[in-house]
């Protein structure tokens, strides 16, 4: 079995105990290194191949968001912290997942679940692109230029000549067709299934031929659209 090599950053020796326990309970999952700190990570990172960060927000000097930020190339990301309110930057950085300690190991499992599921295909800091695919867009709102990322949206919604990105944790409007987006996204992760609306397979929770469920929001399947959905989807 190929297990993905991961580390633990973290300043608290007890945080580290805790993640470092719940590693070794799973065995797909190799423990390279525990760091107190991120010298100590980006020395690790130099020498080994890691797929995946355990890492701390709130640290001395440098904070874990920061830290991730300025590597080059990263590995996925799995951030933790004592607060709730860093997620939607998390998940904006392209974070995997988000935990709040004290962290239960039953929702330490359900991340690792995650990990597995898109670890072919790595978060890239540097621009680069992963089998040939980006892993976010750039949208135009408010004037500015914001990166959004790909494993982020739920669904996207044309109203006039505006989209609406529904994500994880926020949705932006930006000046922008629906036709013109749809081309600048990976058709296996996307599907168009209605002259208003995009969504992403990944996000799917439910379907039937004329409607999709994405965490509660029913979503219509327009009759011109139902074909490359049936094909896309695989039902009959």
């Amino acid at each position: 079995m190929k297990k993905v090599n991961c580390i633990v950053v973290d300043d608290e020796p007890l945080a580290r105990d805790v993640i470092e326990n719940y590693i070794s309970r799973i065995e797909s999952v190799n423990l390279i290194a525990s760091c107190k700190n991120v010298y100590e990570a980006f020395n690790i990172l130099q020498k080994h191949k890691i797929d995946l960060i355990f890492l701390d927000i709130h640290m001395p000097e440098i904070k874990g968001t920061d830290f991730f930020k300025e590597l080059n190339q990263a590995p996925a990301v799995i951030f933790t912290t004592a607060y709730s309110d860093y997620a939607a930057k998390a998940y904006d950085l392209g974070a995997i997942d988000y935990l709040v300690k004290p962290i239960e190991f039953t929702r330490f499992l359900k991340s690792i679940g995650r990990v597995l599921k898109h670890i072919d295909y790595p978060v890239i800091m540097n621009n680069k692109k992963p089998h040939g695919i980006e892993d976010f867009i750039y949208l135009k709102i408010e004037k500015k230029l914001q990166k959004i990322f790909l494993k982020n949206i739920l669904y996207i919604e044309s109203s006039n000549n505006n989209i609406k990105v529904k994500m994880i944790y926020r949705e932006v409007i930006a000046h922008k067709k629906i036709s013109e987006i749809y081309e600048s996204l990976p058709k296996h992760k996307f599907i168009r299934v209605h002259r208003s609306f995009i969504i992403s397979i990944d996000h799917i929770d439910s379907f039937s031929p004329v409607e999709i469920e994405i965490k509660k929001i029913k979503i219509p399947v327009g009759r011109k659209y139902r074909e490359n959905v049936k094909t896309q989807l695989g039902y009959y």
